[in-house]
């Protein structure tokens, strides 16, 4: 597990990114619940945000790539939209403890 930063540094609704040499990942808080993915769009790989931190359409239901506008559902990453409709998004456990967010990250 590594530690990603304080629960209360993602507003709910909200998503924020995070990102080393061995992992890029985002996060999206919604409903006092977080949820973890690999930042990366399943139809050709590419990071999803357009800005750091901006992964969510405007009225912060979905996640959204980018490139090419597919939404995908943010409790379960599917693509509801877009060329990879159907495809999901490669889910990363992350849990809170002690108001701290922690991601699973497996190589």
């Amino acid at each position: 597990m590594i530690q990603l930063c304080q629960s209360s540094d993602i507003q709910d609704p909200g998503a924020k990114g995070f990102s080393d040499d061995n992992y890029n990942i985002l996060v999206v808080h919604k409903d006092g619940q977080f949820y973890g993915y690999r930042n990366s769009c399943p139809h050709i790989g590419v990071p999803l945000e357009w800005m750091p931190d901006e992964f969510l359409d405007k009225e912060q239901r979905l996640i959204m790539c980018a490139n090419h506008g597919a939404e995908f559902l943010i409790e379960t990453g599917e693509c509801i939209a877009g060329p990879c409709s159907g495809q999901s998004l490669t889910a990363v456990p992350v849990e809170v403890k002690d108001g701290v967010l922690y991601a699973e990250i497996s190589e």
